[in-house]
């Protein structure tokens, strides 16, 4: 994954940020030791926005679709108040296992609960309302998750979407993957049902609100 921002800026911005808890900077190296494709982990500079989301917004209850190694659950869940929850959605039961061994070291990881199976069957028997939602899954599946999500968005709840900006690609999409994140785009940008604002950060989020 090429992140939009030079290396050097993510690095001083990554440096300038509050420090990670010691069991998810222990997740993070883990991560990055072993498992393939270990860029797609949201970081510490994801995750630091979407923990001040929680913190701004009062959240309690909160949304995920990909697990991947539980990163971005664990860093949620740590914004969260005693009674908050995580339902993170994942189509690999490895995952969970993987992720489970870093929640079981710290009671925030008790709010997490998973739910493996495709997504969009998991969505279709939620009920919500969710006060954010996180979408970092398969990208050809972007736009059938963001219309489900903003059926389960609360009132005045925010949806957080990673890797719009696909290393760049979305500005001259190929693949379906291109494609289908740039389909996102554009119609969230035209919904007059939302407003949002599209950030540079890492792989680019869309950060998007109820009008």
């Amino acid at each position: 994954m090429h992140f939009i921002v030079p290396e050097n800026i993510d690095k001083y911005a990554d440096d300038h940020s509050s420090p990670l808890p010691p069991v998810l900077e222990e997740l993070k190296d883990y991560t990055y030791a072993n498992i393939r494709g270990a860029g797609m982990i949201s970081d510490k500079l994801v995750g630091g926005l979407l923990q001040t989301l929680i913190f701004a917004t009062g959240a309690r209850h909160v949304l995920e679709l990909g697990l991947f190694t539980g990163f971005s659950a664990l860093m949620m869940a740590h914004a969260l108040p005693e009674d908050g929850t995580v339902t993170s959605c994942d189509i690999d039961p490895e995952a969970e296992r993987r992720a489970r061994r870093f929640f079981d070291k710290t009671p925030h990881g008790k709010k997490i609960s998973v739910r493996i199976g495709p997504a969009l069957e998991t969505l279709e028997g939620l009920t919500g309302p969710y006060d954010l939602i996180f979408i970092d899954a398969d990208k050809v599946n972007y736009p059938d998750y963001y219309e489900r999500c903003l059926e389960l968005l609360a009132a005045n709840g925010v949806m957080v979407v990673d890797n719009v900006l696909w290393s760049g690609r979305v500005l001259d999409p190929q693949s379906d993957d291109d494609k289908a994140i740039a389909a996102l785009n554009k119609r969230v940008a035209a919904d007059p049902r939302v407003h949002n604002v599209l950030l540079t950060i890492r792989d680019g989020l869309n950060v998007i609100r109820r009008r």
